[in-house]
């Protein structure tokens, strides 16, 4: 429990303490949006960092060679926990944006933070919004912005890693309309973290691995057709390798 209250602390500490440094992002990017986007991403990786520290965890990186780091990428990763994100931000070489659900934008001062890093915000129950965001992200990553996101569309609750939900299908257009690599994200006990044992948070082993690039153009015909199934089907097996390694 006094990990879960240090970690609730740290947030509201960042939100708190660098406002001021968020107002100086902010004129920055005025003059310089690329030193402003930089600066911005090395100070949330050092503050996520200090909160997976706080927590105990024990992380075992696989593959993170076949991110690029000269090009935009697709990042697709399964979703069993909010340090989900922690554990994939902290890992990103260069501008990454992730799409985070419609309510996120209504939270004070973490929305601004999220606006300024590049943060999409996915409202599903709109399909016509829902498409603007898929747009949106398109365009991000045609600018040479990479895009995360978890295509199972919400944290899954069920009771294996192995267990996820359905792809959405939609989610991959931000690779197909851009031809850009897919980088496939397997992340193993990410739930016990805290999500398993709410509100304690105790130290545990996640395993992240980052798989070979997947290129939708390369792809046969019936996969590019089923994108998200294909993906998520190697998600899957890498999945189920790592969990002899927990």
């Amino acid at each position: 429990m006094i990990r879960f209250l240090i970690v609730c602390a740290e947030v509201i500490g960042f939100l708190i303490v660098f406002l001021p440094v968020m107002l100086v992002e902010m004129a920055i990017g005025k003059f310089n949006p690329r030193a402003r986007d930089i600066s911005s991403l090395r100070i949330v990786q050092g503050a996520f960092r200090l909160i997976l520290w706080t927590t105990g965890v024990r992380i075992t990186e696989i593959g993170h060679e076949n991110v690029p780091t000269d090009q935009a990428v697709l990042y697709i990763g399964n979703h069993r926990s909010f340090f989900d994100i922690l554990l994939t931000y902290t890992r990103c070489p260069d501008l990454t944006g992730y799409v985070a659900k419609k309510s996120m934008e209504k939270v004070p001062l973490l929305s601004i933070w999220m606006k300024l890093l590049h943060c999409l915000f996915m409202d599903r129950e709109n399909l016509k919004e829902g498409l603007k965001t898929i747009l949106a992200g398109v365009d991000l990553i045609k600018s040479g912005i990479s895009v995360c996101i978890f295509p199972e569309g919400t944290r899954s609750h069920r009771a294996s890693d192995l267990d996820m939900l359905p792809f959405h299908e939609g989610s991959f257009k931000l690779a197909t309309k851009t031809d850009c690599p897919i980088i496939p994200i397997s992340i193993n006990n990410s739930s016990d973290i805290w999500e398993a044992h709410f509100p304690k948070i105790k130290r545990t082993h996640v395993i992240v691995e980052y798989g070979k690039p997947i290129i939708p153009s390369e792809l046969s015909k019936e996969d590019k057709k089923h994108i998200g199934t294909y993906v998520q089907n190697v998600i899957l097996e890498t999945l189920k390798k790592n969990e002899k390694l927990l």
